[in-house]
């Protein structure tokens, strides 16, 4: 992934040491060596103090001012002289100590001549200053002067094992610089691999919310900033989910109200032209059957009861097209309650079926449904289950005599589509675009058989397009097959 978190902070790490590192390489080269020259200036300083209270306690030949003198000298790189009143060397730690003396006699008298620029300190008693000795080719930072009661000094130190030391320094700090750089780069990578393991799968969270997928959780339990923010998320996820929900029953209901205008009077006039042609025939049939048992037109007992049979046939058959109409017409105009719901699909058509069997027992056909995984849609669960059982009680009524209809749900993306097939006679074409009309039917004779209103499938129609999902009806060789799509959720 181009700019990665993980490859920023790394980058980040590695500028940050990096830049430390240079600074204080910078710092060493231009200070560094000034920071030891004024310590090195103390301790010659310290070494002049010592010597002067030896001369005033009269320690100078004891052995306790030899020893302490000589660790400080050795410990410093310091060389020194000290000379009494007539000249002759009292201390000294250097192998050349005739060079010093000539060094601190020429000091003494003016024979050795000093540059002004050479001297960092003048004081009464003393002279600080960077001297380079022909003798040697050597830079030395040299301290002369007095210890009091005529005794006179010279100590030097080679100002080239401090430049020595500066460089050393240096170049081990260039090494280890490098080092810490590479060890703090893997160590942040491995930290930041841990660190950006929620962060992926916050990012993760958010592409399935992206997809209106609301049922993913972040599962980090993290007491950090992260933990929170992820803690956020499912809490937003679950808002989310509830607000489309309820934006859906919003939408549904201000479509609902929009067209209800519109609609009712066309509703109610097409309500009362089919109600009249379709109990033109049963009331037909009623009114003939029971005007011969009025005038007693037959005075066989087994006609008569035939008689009595084909009113109570004919009423029902009208009191089922009543109910029909009258739950058509709700849906048409939008005077059914809709209430979208999660709900478990596969249940609900596993109760259907489970409903339908002294129907599909009495035509002598089974229903296989094989679903086992349980799949939650958002829809009407009543009006989704009055679709199922319009479809599979069609396809029951239809179905070859001995055939098995198969009911089957396929997952589509974010669609869930159920199909109800059933083997026996196609649709025509020419009829297939008429099926979802109000009291279309296909083939008459065989729906008024089993009492069909024509109104199944326009009840389909009305609560398919209430809940804007797709639906339709498709044949195959040997049967039929309907089916319609609802949103998973």
């Amino acid at each position: 992934m181009k700019r990665s978190i993980r490859w920023q902070m790394i980058t980040f790490f590695v500028m940050i040491i990096t830049s430390m590192i240079f600074m204080i390489w910078v710092i060493n080269n231009n200070f560094l060596e000034k920071y030891y020259l004024h310590k090195k200036q103390d301790e010659l300083k310290d070494v002049q103090q010592i010597m002067i209270d030896a001369v005033q306690d009269g320690r100078l030949e004891g052995s306790e001012f030899r020893t302490k003198i000589s660790e400080l000298s050795e410990k410093g790189g310091i060389g020194i002289v000290l000379l009494d009143q007539t000249t002759q060397t009292v201390y000294t730690n250097e192998y050349d100590s005739p060079v010093l003396v000539r060094r601190l006699m020429g000091y003494t008298f003016n024979q050795l001549p000093v540059q002004e620029e050479d001297i960092i300190e003048r004081e009464f008693d003393y002279v600080i200053g960077i001297i380079h000795s022909q003798d040697t080719q050597t830079d030395y930072l040299e301290m002369w002067g007095s210890v009091g009661a005529g005794y006179i000094f010279l100590m030097q130190s080679p100002l080239e094992n401090i430049r020595e030391n500066v460089n050393a320094s240096n170049t081990f700090l260039l090494y280890v610089g490098a080092g810490v750089t590479m060890f703090g780069a893997v160590l942040v990578w491995y930290l930041s691999k841990r660190l950006i393991k929620p962060i992926l799968a916050l990012t993760e969270v958010s592409k399935k919310m992206t997809e209106l997928d609301f049922e993913v959780k972040y599962k980090g339990n993290e007491k950090n900033e992260i933990g929170i923010l992820g803690q956020n998320f499912n809490l937003m996820s679950k808002k989310l989910a509830d607000t489309i929900v309820k934006l859906k029953n919003a939408n549904y209901d201000l479509q609902r109200d929009i067209k209800r205008k519109e609609n009712i009077e066309i509703a109610r006039t097409e309500f009362i032209g089919n109600v009249s042609h379709e109990l033109k025939t049963p009331l037909s049939l009623i009114q003939g059957y029971a005007e011969g048992l009025k005038v007693n037109i037959n005075n066989n007992e087994e006609s008569r009861a035939f008689y009595c049979d084909v009113i109570i046939d004919e009423a029902e058959k009208m009191n089922i097209l009543v109910r029909n109409l009258l739950t058509l017409n709700q849906f048409e105009v939008g005077k059914g309650d809709t209430e979208f719901e999660r709900f478990n699909i596969v249940e609900l058509i596993n109760g259907v079926i489970e409903s339908s069997k002294i129907l599909s027992q009495a035509n002598n056909v089974s229903v296989r449904f094989a679903e086992k995984e349980d799949l939650s849609v958002l829809a009407d669960h009543f009006k989704t289950e009055q679709v199922i059982r319009n479809y599979l009680d069609n396809a029951i009524n239809h179905a070859t005599t001995g055939s098995t209809i198969d009911v089957k749900v396929r997952r589509m993306g974010n669609k869930a589509q159920i199909s109800v097939f059933n083997l026996g006679d196609t649709i025509p074409q020419e009829d297939m675009q008429h099926i979802w009309e109000q009291f279309y039917k296909v083939d008459k004779a065989h729906t008024r058989e089993y009492g069909g209103s024509g109104l199944g499938l326009s009840i389909v129609k009305a609560i398919m397009t209430s809940f804007q999902q797709q639906f339709g009806a498709k044949n195959y060789e040997n049967g039929v097959e309907f089916w319609f799509e609802l949103e998973i959720q």
